[in-house]
């Protein structure tokens, strides 16, 4: 979990900083749809992972019997809501198609219809607001007890309050409505979109 989290916050950083790099603004919509679908994914892993605690193994008895085997339930809300962006927005044929063989154009096109969808499921799913309620650019304080809603760059001094202009106004949820999805059986997780069969 530690490590799936940092490579997402990593990957939610690159795409991020990315925006503000010459060339790339025409692709800002799909970085944008990338960070957020990523971001929420984090959020979710986050929410449905078990507590510390539960987490710890019993020590095992050579004569007990092997427990049977759990279903993954968790993971399979992961893939529920992947499975809601895809159906309402095509997110995952968007992410998944080589995008370098359509024209801007066209790829801007696709974007509008999988922003649109993928808006619909998200609010659907998750109550998402603003951290800050400032604008962007505007001077913000970040008091110490909220330290942990707010990312903080440049010349950072002692444990604040601080003070800062406000780049990104960031986004939480107050309220999720995740899918209940149980695995399958044997614990496969269901499929994120079935393939399709036209029958003749």
């Amino acid at each position: 979990m530690k490590n799936q989290a940092l490579i997402a916050g990593v990957l939610i950083a690159i795409l991020n900083g990315l925006l503000f790099v010459p060339g790339f603004e025409q692709y800002g919509t799909y970085m944008i749809a990338g960070a957020l679908a990523m971001a929420l994914w984090l959020v979710l892993k986050v929410v449905v992972a078990p507590p510390e605690k539960q987490i710890k193994e019993k020590p095992v008895s050579a004569a007990s019997t092997p427990a049977p085997e759990k279903k993954n339930n968790a993971e399979a809300e992961v893939v529920a809501v992947l499975a809601a962006l895809q159906s309402k927005g095509r997110f995952i044929d968007f992410l998944m198609d080589d995008i370098s063989k359509y024209s801007d154009a066209q790829v801007g096109g696709a974007a509008r219809v999988v922003h649109q969808g993928c808006k619909s499921a998200l609010d659907e799913i998750a109550s998402v607001v603003p951290v800050a309620s400032e604008k962007e650019g505007e001077t913000v304080t970040v008091p110490k007890a909220l330290s942990a809603f707010y990312s903080l760059s440049g010349s950072i001094a002692g444990e604040g309050p601080h003070s800062g202009k406000l780049v990104h106004k960031g986004w939480m949820t107050n309220k999720l409505n995740l899918p209940r999805v149980t695995a399958l059986e044997k614990g496969n997780l269901p499929p994120l979109a079935p393939a399709q069969v036209e029958v003749k």
